[in-house]
């Protein structure tokens, strides 16, 4: 990109304005810096985090985005902000369940590997989180099986799908209550899981506090946590591992 630049300066077909303007690694929106330049670090562009944005904010972000070519995703948007943010954005399309509002040039969809994302849900209360989980996943390229209300309290729901869990590349695990979910799986698979507790429970669940501390807790090897809630940490982690094992299957 940078060379391509350069050369249009050169040849008279950019100014050096513009040039500067194009290679510049963030835009100051005033409120906001946008990180252009995290997709060539990272290998994806930018996610906004729209919980304690306004709609103004993230529209004016996702358009700072979606100019540069980039998808656009943005997590914690609540039905109401997203109304109003479609309003200006009609061609996003918002995830009711998860929270999720997204926009893709379908011409320049990521590349999928030949393996697929296990998202594994204890039961119907943990679905935000799980459905944060998958959207992103499959924003970010990713083919995703979802395994859904497969929790401990009816663990024959859980075996009666063990092998397209056991097939996946990674499973990410979503429980509340006890959070014992990610510790069965892990017992079950040769491959990485990631934990996600949920603040889904009871009072000494202490919104979902008991669940993250049962796994970080997992004597199950190969298996992490992510922070409560954190349907999107889950997912990024498990694409990343993804990728990887797709292009090491492509070296071979």
């Amino acid at each position: 990109m940078m060379e391509e630049i350069l050369k249009q300066v050169q040849a008279g077909h950019l100014s050096v304005e513009e040039a500067k303007e194009r290679l510049a690694s963030y835009e100051n929106l005033g409120f906001a810096k946008v990180d252009h330049n995290r997709k060539v670090r990272q290998g994806f562009p930018e996610i906004i985090f729209g919980e304690g944005k306004t709609a103004a904010q993230i529209v004016s972000i996702m358009e700072a985005i979606k100019s540069k070519g980039d998808d656009v995703l943005a997590t914690r948007v609540t039905k109401e902000k997203a109304k109003e943010i479609l309003k200006y954005q009609p061609d996003f399309i918002y995830n009711e369940t998860a929270h999720i509002l997204f926009w893709k040039k379908e011409q320049q969809l990521p590349e999928k590997s030949s393996g697929y994302i296990a998202i594994v849900c204890a039961g119907t209360s943990d679905l935000r989180v799980a459905e944060e989980a998958a959207a992103t996943a499959e924003f970010l390229g990713s083919e995703v099986r979802r395994i859904y209300d497969v929790g401990v309290a009816g663990i024959h729901r859980l075996l009666d799908n063990a092998e397209e869990i056991r097939n996946a590349t990674v499973s990410v695990v979503v429980a509340g209550m006890e959070g014992a979910l990610p510790s069965v799986v892990g017992g079950l698979v040769s491959r990485p899981v990631i934990a996600v507790p949920t603040s889904i429970g009871y009072g000494a669940n202490f919104q979902g506090l008991s669940a993250l501390l049962a796994m970080l807790n997992s004597c199950a090897s190969g298996v992490s946590v992510v922070n409560i809630d954190n349907g999107f940490g889950g997912a990024y982690n498990a694409v990343m591992i993804d990728r990887m094992a797709g292009s090491e299957k492509a070296e071979d």
